[in-house]
């Protein structure tokens, strides 16, 4: 199951609580913390896209550069990032 939705280039995880019947999730690979939640499938998708355009809204306001989702293959460092999921390697230290 793809447990991940797409709007503008940023990625939301979708999560289901069963203690508070609700749907919850986050913009997924942005330093900040966007949150959101919904009790159905249309109101997590309504409340994630108001948090990316909030998010967009606010860094505009703030003057900041906001940050983009990973989307595809991209080899970083010791970091190999594909499709919004993180893979990462790390080096042992000598």
């Amino acid at each position: 199951m793809i447990d991940m939705m797409e709007y503008k280039g940023y990625y939301g995880s979708v999560h289901y609580s069963d203690e508070d019947r609700c749907f919850y999730g986050k913009i997924e690979h942005i330093r900040g913390l966007v949150s959101y939640e919904g009790h159905d499938v249309d109101s997590i998708k309504e409340a994630f896209e108001e948090g990316v355009d909030d998010y967009l809204a606010t860094c505009k306001a703030k003057n900041i550069i906001p940050d983009k989702s990973f989307k595809g293959l991209l080899m970083s460092g010791q970091a190999l990032i594909f499709t919004g999921k993180l893979i990462f390697t790390l080096k042992r230290k000598k």
